[in-house]
């Protein structure tokens, strides 16, 4: 048994407190407690929050999803947990059948892992999208909506597919939809062209989430709400951000937070393989990419995901938008559990929860993070 002592922690129904947390694989008890085998004492300045959750993450360490290898899981799983992340979804891209199986392949051998962030599955993002959005996406490999090729990658990974994102106006997308949600797994909206009765729809079949929202697909006008503009008004869609005021300036961020209602919004790096290393070239999906001062680029320009840490997505979503450290920290842990179905396990420190931690200190510097009771890094 290990033993948080006399340390800030933002416990779940009480927020920040000063508090003795007992842990082993799960949160034994909050309050005092002298029957710790190892005691960790943190400095003053010192958080302890629940670790973070990343439901849309390609890659990072040099390594990615796509890559189709346990080595490289277990790169990204090692990379990830520096910044607090205790938990992640793999996070496919629009490729070959080939390859999309390969990756597939990966994460049912793979398993949840060892020794870094948990893998809790994949986000598989495309090739199910709309041609004109399709943003870093490789053009040759989108494909429309089918629940025969979605059964076919899900029975490859074990059945391990938590996240699809689609484009709901393509023909098929419905029935996808309905597929998805009979199953359990989050039908999310992106990469897209919906118009807002098409929105209306995929949420009658079943969708629940929104990819990257304001990034590749259609935008808020007056006469024509589109995907941003729903995923303001319905209530019904979580909301995925990426803060990294890049991808996102920091009104939109603002203004999206003051849309959603508490739970619907979910902070994701949506981070590619460059993430950890020095500034140069890269690539993702067979594509050139050029990492330079925080943005990750194709030769064209379009942006091709992020190097975002999400220890810097919440410090961003408080010095910069506002939040509290406590709205913000919810919206990388128990925001992203709800999406997930399983906020009774983790996302919150609270009495029988897993042991999942992310210490930061005054300046979100990332000091422990701990998963199931074990410490996979220290900085």
């Amino acid at each position: 048994m290990k033993c948080f002592k006399n340390a800030y922690a933002y416990i779940d129904g009480k927020g920040i407190i000063k508090t003795d947390i007992l842990f082993g694989e799960k949160i034994e008890k909050i309050g005092i407690c002298n029957l710790a085998d190892e005691e960790i004492r943190l400095p003053d300045d010192a958080v302890v929050l629940p670790g973070f959750i990343d439901e849309h993450i390609h890659g990072a360490g040099g390594a990615d999803a796509m890559d189709g290898t346990a080595e490289a899981l277990a790169t990204i799983a090692k990379t990830v947990a520096a910044e607090g992340t205790v938990a992640f979804l793999a996070t496919t891209m629009t490729q070959s059948r080939e390859n999309i199986l390969g990756a597939m392949s990966a994460v049912r051998e793979y398993g949840e892992g060892e020794g870094g962030a948990r893998l809790l599955g994949i986000h598989l993002e495309g090739p199910f999208i709309a041609e004109a959005h399709k943003g870093a996406q490789p053009r040759e490999y989108v494909a429309k909506p089918d629940a025969c090729v979605f059964d076919e990658y899900n029975e490859a990974s074990g059945n391990r597919i938590k996240i699809v994102t689609l484009a709901p106006e393509e023909e098929g997308a419905g029935e996808l939809i309905s597929h998805l949600a009979e199953k359990g797994i989050v039908p999310s909206i992106g990469h897209t062209g919906a118009k807002c009765a098409d929105i209306e729809a995929a949420i009658a079949n079943g969708a629940k989430n929104v990819t990257h929202t304001y990034n590749a697909q259609s935008a808020l006008h007056h006469r024509e709400i589109g995907t941003v503009g729903s995923a303001m008004l319905f209530d019904e869609l979580a909301c995925e951000l990426i803060a990294d005021t890049i991808h996102v300036s920091v009104p939109a961020i603002k203004l999206l937070n003051k849309c959603k209602p508490d739970g619907k919004l979910v902070l994701i790096t949506d981070a590619m393989r460059a993430k950890g290393l020095p500034d140069g070239e890269s690539e993702l999906g067979g594509q050139k990419v050029f990492v330079k001062n925080g943005e990750a680029r194709l030769a064209d320009g379009t942006l091709a995901g992020s190097v975002l840490r999400m220890n810097v997505a919440v410090k961003n979503m408080v010095e910069k938008a506002g939040l509290t450290l406590e709205k913000a920290c919810d919206l990388a842990t128990i925001n992203p559990a709800k999406v997930l179905g399983i906020e009774e396990e983790a996302g919150s420190i609270r009495e029988g929860k897993r042991a999942d931690f992310a210490v930061l200190d005054k300046d979100f510097n990332v000091l422990y993070t701990v998963r199931g009771g074990e410490i996979i890094y220290k900085r």
